[in-house]
């Protein structure tokens, strides 16, 4: 298997993103100082109330869960058939399993931490788990997995808080729109603050762009290792039609709220929210998987910025020496207990989507 490489370009990036941090400390040592030195002089206190204020904004931010019932998480006691499962796939692809898994209802998945002590959490969103066969979803947890095995640079807590902190001075120091003659002074002395912040953002931003794009490559044949080299050009296949996952999520919200204001109405429309949902991707036809692959190819459509072309994803995979049976196969006993655990988070998130997708 091949291994990220710490390129110049990584050594650089983790370099200005600790530079960014130090002038985070800075802002808070000196505030702090201020307001020591100058007690009593109001002007003293306000300046390093304001640095104290601007240092605790620029944070790094370790990430939470859901709370107050936002969306559905899971420990392992909750679902121990779903987390030994992640647990195989994370022990194929090299790393360990999670923490926890938030159930979402969007056709998307993600890993990241949360909590001082960096905990790593699956976000898992129903739109795209529900559309997908078990092979396809042991993919889907390879590919998600796989950042961490392969030592993605924007999910080490360093990077991804240094580029939050370089966005948000360039949010703070953006010009005022339509400013009086005092605004527009302020928009003047700010520039070269704020062009700087900007260059730093684009300069770390294009520095491990490089390297995190290589890292979905690798998350790629993780995918493929552990669900099948099939399974994972399928689930490329998947991510052409998050659009029409979501347009039928808002589609069963609206018609939920048109059939009139009867409860029955909605539980029904809740009730068998996912399976109508997999059986409407699941009617696409293979004609139309291949006008969108074309399509994919023509426009350079990737999942965002980050990740490379979807098309040249799916030709990485297709172009493999030898294609891969997986690693990881899922009995039919695994398969019926997992989805006994996501009932209650299924049905929760269904009466989110219901409620909430047609606003």
């Amino acid at each position: 298997m091949s291994r990220p490489r710490r390129d110049t370009y990584s050594l650089l990036a983790h370099t200005l993103a600790l530079l960014v941090h130090a002038v985070t400390l800075a802002l808070a040592v000196a505030g702090l100082a201020i307001v020591v030195t100058g007690w009593g002089v109001i002007t003293m206190m306000l300046l390093g109330a304001i640095l104290l204020g601007t240092a605790f904004a620029l944070r790094p931010r370790f990430g939470s869960l859901p709370k107050n019932g936002e969306a559905p998480v899971l420990h392992r006691a909750d679902a121990p058939r779903l987390f030994a499962l992640i647990d195989e796939v994370a022990a194929v692809v090299g790393t360990r399993g999670v923490d926890a898994v938030v159930i979402e209802a969007q056709p998307n998945a993600m890993v990241s931490t949360y909590g001082i002590r960096q905990r790593r959490v699956l976000r898992l969103g129903l739109g795209l788990w529900e559309v997908l066969s078990p092979r396809q979803r042991v993919a889907l947890l390879g590919h998600e997995l796989g950042h961490y095995a392969n030592g993605d640079t924007r999910h080490g807590v360093v990077i991804h808080n240094a580029l939050y902190s370089l966005a948000s001075w360039v949010y703070f120091l953006a010009p005022k729109s339509h400013p009086t003659l005092p605004e527009r002074f302020a928009n003047w002395l700010m520039a070269v603050p704020r062009w700087a912040a900007y260059g730093l953002l684009v300069l770390l931003d294009q520095l491990t762009l490089r390297a995190t794009q290589r890292a979905e490559y690798l998350a790629d044949e993780a995918a493929a290792r552990t669900g099948s080299t099939k399974a994972a050009a399928e689930l490329m296949d998947r991510l052409l039609i998050t659009a029409a996952v979501d347009t039928e999520l808002r589609r069963q919200s609206v018609a939920a709220h048109t059939q009139g204001r009867r409860s029955t109405s909605r539980d029904e429309a809740e009730a068998g929210l996912w399976e109508r949902l997999a059986d409407h991707i699941g009617s696409v036809p293979e004609r139309e998987y291949e006008r969108l692959r074309r399509a994919a190819a023509l426009r350079g459509h990737a999942v965002d910025s980050t990740h490379p072309p979807t098309h040249l994803r799916r030709r990485r995979l297709a172009e493999a020496a030898e294609p891969q049976a997986a690693a990881v196969r899922p009995t039919e006993d695994t398969i019926a207990a997992i989805e006994a655990e996501l009932r209650e988070a299924r049905s929760r998130v269904a009466r989110q989507v219901i409620r909430d997708y047609a606003s």
